[in-house]
């Protein structure tokens, strides 16, 4: 009687392995927390042993800061598409919007609470933190002084308004960890209609904009 034999086993490129841990991390960071990340747990992830990952991530912080970043910047992505840049920036402000109230953000709420809490004791998440924070809020002044230069706004502070419609997106987040959240009707359109008054449009227009891309911001 002759054995089967044993399956070869394929060594992955250093680059697609570190994609492949950053990417499992991110996932664990998004369902349970960045405190979740371990060297075993991402290998019990993985089938591989502890020690593959951490010849990849030596400390278990920069494995969990990389997974932040990543989660982070595909947000980021998502909300702002670089598909759609050349969209006129009322219909990018008014998707951006629309999409972080209507979109499935309730990991990513989650996530950001965690890191900015931890940051607290992990100077280099900390660090990530605040570039992603800046990253994120250079793009929205940068739409928004787009929209101002046409006419489509009306600011002559971009990034105040950018700075107003952010601080509205982070404390509808601060909910994001409460499984019976105060609600009212308001809220749902909190963003929206924070950016509406910062930028002299019409209630509702921004909303009714996401919807139809073909029209014009009211004022």
């Amino acid at each position: 009687m002759t054995s089967s034999p044993r399956p070869t086993r394929t060594r992955k490129q250093p680059g697609e392995r570190t994609a492949e841990i950053v990417q499992t991390s991110a996932r664990i960071a998004l369902a349970e927390g960045l405190e979740r990340i371990t060297l075993r747990r991402v290998a019990d992830e993985l089938g591989v042993r502890p020690g593959l990952i951490g010849h990849y991530f030596p400390a278990a912080d920069d494995l969990v800061v990389a997974a932040f970043v990543h989660a982070a910047t595909g947000e980021r992505d998502a909300l702002l598409p670089p598909a759609e840049a050349e969209l006129p920036p009322a219909v990018l402000l008014a998707r951006f919007l629309t999409r972080l109230t209507d979109g499935p953000y309730q990991d990513l709420s989650r996530l950001w609470l965690n890191a900015r809490h931890l940051s607290r004791f992990k100077p280099g998440l900390r660090a990530a933190v605040r570039t992603q924070e800046t990253v994120t809020r250079d793009a929205l002044t940068a739409l928004i002084a787009d929209g101002a230069r046409t006419g489509a706004f009306t600011t002559d502070d971009p990034l105040a308004a950018a700075l107003h419609v952010l601080v509205a997106v982070d404390g509808l987040g601060a909910y994001a960890n409460d499984d019976q959240p105060f609600e009212h009707p308001a809220l749902g359109d909190l963003a929206l209609t924070t950016a509406e008054r910062v930028l002299g449009l019409a209630p509702g227009s921004l909303r009714a904009l996401a919807s139809d891309p073909g029209g014009s911001p009211t004022r």
